[in-house]
């Protein structure tokens, strides 16, 4: 799996690895400290099996969302300071990718998304003997941000931002809105294997179709640095990435017919903030489970998104409900039983 990273960050982190507007895309832990690099999948170089002292060791690879990227990245930063020999590398490689070319080959041990496996996906994992549970993550508030200095622009209604990002999209800001500039629109968005991408489309065009006359990336980072460099540019990308850039972005409120709502952990948890309130995924194999090291790490990762310092302060998320918490467990421990009975 490691030839397929952007690049490999070592020693970084958590407010680093999150805050940074040129990010990597990659996050590899051992101990905090050291980069993966071998290219093993989770169940190669190493059985899983603890350590002579009873500590836990073994590789993790996980792949998916740019969007839950930094919710996982920061879970395994905390996992890691604890169980050192586990080696955790977790990319960024878009909901679809890590579904198509890692997760549902036998590639990785778990998939992050920010939207529900797809038909087509629960195939090719059928095909490939990758059975696996769906877990609940957090909620997110997708967020459409604009540069900072553009002074002219505080919120969008629905049918604006769809007349910018429709297959048959406006050219010039004023074709949006009569008294914005005649300035030409520059779009920073998700890549079409982005489950963001996908979410859009569900939540704002529908059969109208996204346009391609856009700067597409799996890199939420990199819309966030095109942005903030044009005053005439807009982009979209999951909550957490404005949360830690508020100063090189502007949020849009978003008017879904009741007046503008800028998005916000109250907003997203409240369900004012509509149609861009969304729940977040992480999808382990269950053969994967059957390894001591990744059902421990499946587990915490399940006690983490009640964390409200973590999933909300460090990282910009909705936490999980403790209801919801113990129902993901609830379902974690039978798949666990399964995997290991």
């Amino acid at each position: 799996m490691a030839s397929s990273h952007d690049a490999d960050t070592t020693g970084i982190t958590r407010r680093q690895s999150l805050a940074a507007l040129g990010g990597a895309g990659t996050l590899a832990l051992a101990g905090c400290t050291q980069s993966s690099g071998d290219g093993s999948d989770g169940s190669d170089g190493s059985d899983g099996s603890d350590g002579s002292d009873g500590s836990l060791s073994g590789a993790i690879n996980i792949a998916g969302s740019s969007t839950v990227f930094p919710l996982m990245t920061a879970v395994a930063e905390d996992f890691a300071e604890d169980h050192p020999d586990v080696r955790i590398d977790v990319s960024s490689t878009g909901s679809g990718g890590g579904f198509a070319n890692f997760f549902c080959v036998g590639e990785t041990d778990f998939n992050n998304a920010s939207r529900p496996i797809k038909g087509e996906e629960e195939d090719l994992c059928a095909e490939n003997g990758v059975e696996y549970v769906e877990l609940i993550a957090a909620t997110d508030a997708l967020t459409v941000v604009v540069n900072p200095e553009a002074d002219w622009i505080d919120s969008l209604t629905v049918e604006e931002l769809a007349t910018i990002w429709e297959s048959d999209s406006v050219e010039t800001w004023d074709e949006v809105r009569d008294e914005f500039p005649n300035e030409e629109i520059e779009r920073f968005g998700a890549a079409d294997t982005s489950g963001t991408y996908d979410y859009f489309i569900e939540a704002i065009l529908g059969e109208r179709g996204h346009t391609s006359d856009y700067q597409a990336t799996e890199q939420d980072n990199t819309i966030a640095q095109g942005v903030s460099g044009s005053e005439y540019a807009i982009g979209y990308f999951g909550f957490a990435y404005y949360f830690q850039n508020p100063d090189q972005l502007k949020a849009l409120g978003i008017d879904d017919g009741d007046g503008p709502v800028e998005p916000s952990l109250e907003t997203a948890a409240s369900g004012e903030y509509t149609p861009l309130s969304r729940p977040l995924f992480t999808y382990p194999s269950i053969s994967s489970l059957g390894e001591e090291h990744v059902a421990e790490f499946a587990r915490y990762f399940v006690e983490q998104t009640t964390n409200e310092d973590l999933v909300a302060g460090d990282v910009g998320y909705v936490p999980a409900t403790e209801e919801t918490q113990e129902e993901q467990m609830s379902i974690l421990e039978d798949a666990i039983e399964q995997a290991q009975g």
